[in-house]
This record gives C-alpha cells, structure tokens and sequence, in this order.
C-alpha cells in the first residue's frame, strides 16, 4: 500500500511526526509537502499532488493522508478529482466506516483538533483507518458508482 502524505502550515507538525511513525511501522510513505513550514502555502496545493499520484498509482490501494488545520478544506480539494473519495475522522470509529463503506482513499486530518491530544489519538484513527477493509458490500459499491457517475 502506497500512503501520500500532504500538509499545508497548520498540519506540518504533526505530519511530520505521522510520516516518523509511517515509517517506523514499514508503511511506504511519500510526502507530498509541504517539505518546510510555510506560513503562506495553500492547502489545495498538497490535496491535489496528493490526488494526482493516488489516481495514477497502479499499486493495490493507494491511499493518502492530509493534515491542515480542520481537514475540511483538503477533503472538498481533493474530492474534486474522480475516484477519490476523501473524508474527514476525527476519532477511530469514522475512520473505520468510511473505510468499510466508502471505500476512502484519503484521510483528511484535523491538526488543529488532534495535535495537542495523547498521540494514541491520531495513531489511533491512522491505524483504523489503514487497517479497515472495504467491505465490498453492493449497497455500498452501487452507491460509490453512482458518485463517480456525478461531474
């Protein structure tokens, strides 16, 4: 499983002590950048890199990680792109849904929310997120055909 991971100012810090623990725990990682902390950079910038390389990844599964300071913004920039379905999880258990229902191939992550919590938090809801299967389920799978039927 290719991870791109991508964060504007407000999510640098902790994407970068995301990206140490991806590593540590043998995910392949990519950063998308920001690479140095950048007051004035733009998160749409990052969900696009970030949305590009996962539509053109023929790798199993590729998924990508965003971090800015709500989530929101980098989940709207990169559901613009088709096949993605990008959400915002602030705790496990949205995670594992819209990776059992959805099928979300990127996590968007709120930094602003999380980065003075216990890091169990966020590593809590990365792990969920990447080990959760998509069920596959045909409710489910009819329902991400009709979204990516939408323009």
């Amino acid at each position: 499983m290719n991870i791109y991971l991508g964060a504007d100012h407000r999510g640098f810090y902790l994407k970068e002590q995301v990206f140490g623990y991806l590593a540590k725990h043998h995910y392949e990682v990519q950063d998308v950048g920001n690479e140095e902390l950048d007051p004035s950079d733009d998160y749409p910038e990052f969900a696009q890199i970030a949305a590009l390389k996962i539509i053109g990844d023929s790798s199993k599964d590729p998924t990508g990680i965003l971090l800015c300071g709500d989530g929101q913004g980098m989940a709207i920039t990169a559901n613009r792109f088709r096949g993605i379905r990008a959400i915002v999880a602030w705790d496990a258990n949205e995670a594992r849904i819209a990776r059992r229902d959805l099928d979300a191939n990127i996590l968007c992550v709120p930094a602003r929310l999380l980065e003075d919590q216990d890091d169990g938090v966020w590593q809590g809801i990365i792990e969920t997120w990447l080990a959760t299967p998509y069920s596959g389920a045909a409710r489910h799978s009819r329902r991400i055909s009709q979204i990516d039927e939408v323009r």
